[in-house]
């Protein structure tokens, strides 16, 4: 039986979002295209009708991924935004979190195209962070947009950290409640943020 284009597209489409969540919960490395098509309920042989290469799919993962991200933050002020990202409930679920914190050191090894998914990703999560253009040290658009990529690296890299140590650890919980209270503090100290 014949797969209509519709049907094409929407097993497509649930490829990428299997492999997003696959690859957020074990890195690029940690998945094969075998068991990502079997997770997603299809062949092996069919992954190449869909796409040209593994990149070709992590590329695309990544920014549908990410695009959840941007999502997500859209519907939330900042600090409660932030509270929930600098959380052990966030920490603990990768392949339902943020695709910057989960695999971010992945993307850094991988080719031009995964980069630019990332890039473009990030691009959107600025432009959602909330930090009107005037409250941010000072008045200028570049000292806002500064502020906002300050904010970013150091939860995703408190997330990146936390995640690195074992799962009792008490450095793990330690660095999520620091960098909670100091990005929390920050934001505060902002007028109407």
């Amino acid at each position: 039986m014949k797969v209509t284009k519709a049907q094409a597209q929407a097993n497509r489409a649930h490829i990428v979002d299997t492999a997003s969540t696959l690859f957020r919960e074990r890195g690029y490395d940690g998945v094969g295209v075998a068991d990502l098509m079997a997770a997603a309920g299809f062949t092996h042989g069919g992954f190449y009708k869909h796409f040209g290469s593994k990149t070709d799919l992590m590329a695309e993962a990544a920014s549908c991924g990410l695009a959840k991200s941007v999502d997500a933050a859209a519907d939330m002020d900042l600090a409660s935004f932030m509270s929930y990202y600098l959380s052990r409930q966030h920490r603990d679920a990768p392949g339902q979190g943020c695709t910057l914190s989960a695999l971010c050191t992945d993307a850094a090894r991988q080719p031009d195209a995964v980069k630019a998914a990332f890039a473009a990703g990030i691009e959107a999560q600025l432009g959602v962070s909330r930090i009107p253009e005037g409250q941010a040290e000072g008045s200028m658009p570049e000292q806002a947009r500064a502020r906002r990529i300050a904010l970013m690296a150091q939860a995703v890299g408190a997330m990146v950290l936390s995640r690195s140590c074992p799962d009792d650890s008490l450095l793990a919980d330690e660095i999520l409640e620091v960098c909670r209270a100091d990005v929390l503090a920050q934001l505060s100290g902002l007028p109407d943020s």
